[in-house]
Order: C-alpha cells, then structure tokens, then sequence
C-alpha cells in the first residue's frame, strides 16, 4: 500500500470531511488554510505544498471507494501520537462553517474507527472542538 507524510495525511483527513457533504465551503478552505500555516505539528510542512496535497486527496476521493483509500492512507501513514491530533483536525474543519451535516459525522465517525480512538477521548476532543466555536 501507498504511504504518504504524515503532513499529507493530516491534510487528507481535512480534506474529506470538508469534502464529504459534497461542496468545500469557504470557510472550511480558510480553516485548512489556517490549522496548516499555524499548527505546530506544521511547524516544517512546505506551505506552498498544500494546493497539491489537497489535489492529491480529491484525486482520490474521485475513484470507487474514493473516501475508504484516503482513510486507509491516512490510517497507514499517521503514527500513533498523531491519530488524535488527525480527529481533532476533522472536527476543526466540520465545525467551521457553523453546521456540520451527516456526511460529514459519518466520516469523521469512519476516521475515529479507524485510527482507533476510543468513545470517551473521542467526546473530550469533541466537547474542547464545540466549545471552540460557541456564540453568544
């Protein structure tokens, strides 16, 4: 099987869930955008490397079983340490136009599986994620 860095599978996961529902709105752009150039664990990612890498994931998600092989690449290339940072990152790009539709939960429920994060860790980085994005 493929691998990949574990920058490209970061940005893969983000990928996916912006791209589940069907359309990358603007804000879920500027979000990747923003979680890439500020993050630490992009401290030494190429930022003019992004475009392709998200390129490279949508190429993906257009064959059959397009978004299973992104989460298998992901799974394959992230180490263990990253694997919540992978899920938080999803929520980050889910929540950030304010609606996150069932596409996108049923991804981001695939990803937990898969990069085997357990219920209770799971419900922690999602309640930090919500509470992130409250109005008042």
């Amino acid at each position: 099987m493929k691998t990949i860095s574990h920058h490209s599978a970061l940005i893969y996961v983000m990928v996916i869930v912006s791209a589940s529902d069907g359309s990358m709105s603007g804000k879920e752009l500027r979000a990747i955008g923003d979680l890439v150039k500020h993050l630490p664990v992009f401290r030494d990612f190429d930022q003019d490397r992004l475009l392709p890498v998200a390129q490279e994931c949508a190429a993906i998600l257009q064959e059959p079983d397009g978004v299973a092989a992104v989460i298998g690449l992901v799974k394959g290339s992230l180490p263990p340490h990253l694997c919540e940072t992978a899920y938080a990152l999803a929520l980050e790009v889910a929540l950030a136009d304010s609606r996150v539709a069932l596409e996108e939960v049923k991804v981001i429920e695939a990803l937990r599986r898969s990069l085997g994060i357990d219920k209770l860790t799971a419900a922690a980085i999602e309640r930090g994620a919500r509470a992130r994005y409250q109005v008042a």
